[in-house]
């Protein structure tokens, strides 16, 4: 058996243009900067979660220093988020996503009572809120 897991700490996404999409990040979704470099911006996502947004093409090579090697990534195509809201905050979320001209591109209600808004950012990836009631665990 395997020993446990007790979270998802980071997730990807890759941005052609960092400063467009760092900024949506920042003031769409009011993510707190943690880090920013040329070739990657991360963001606390709540709850010791951390969304790492890297600049496309700039990773695809191991990261090797005197500290250890980070292995090569990249992702192409309409990668996919998603981040836990209260329930209580769906109607300001339709609010600030119109205020900041985000269209909302799907909604929709989960058998166990939870609700999502989809929508994309500047990238094209597919960035949903969520709240509980999705999952077993959520």
């Amino acid at each position: 058996m395997a020993p446990p897991v007790t979270a998802l700490l980071e997730t990807s996404l890759y941005a052609a243009d960092m400063a467009v999409t760092a900024r949506f990040y920042a003031e769409v979704l009011g993510l707190r900067l943690l880090l920013t470099s040329p070739r990657l911006t991360a963001f606390d996502a709540g709850r010791g979660t951390v969304l790492l947004v890297f600049q496309k093409g700039a990773t695809e090579e191991d990261g090797v220093t005197d500290r250890g090697t980070i292995p090569g990534h990249d992702g192409t195509g309409r990668l996919h988020l998603a981040l836990a809201i209260p329930p209580e905050s769906l109607e300001a979320w339709r609010a600030q996503l119109a205020a900041h001209e985000v269209t909302i591109t799907g909604e929709f209600h989960w058998p166990r009572g939870g609700t999502s808004l989809y929508f994309s950012d500047p990238d094209g990836h597919v960035v949903e809120l969520a709240t509980p009631g999705l999952w077993e665990v959520y």
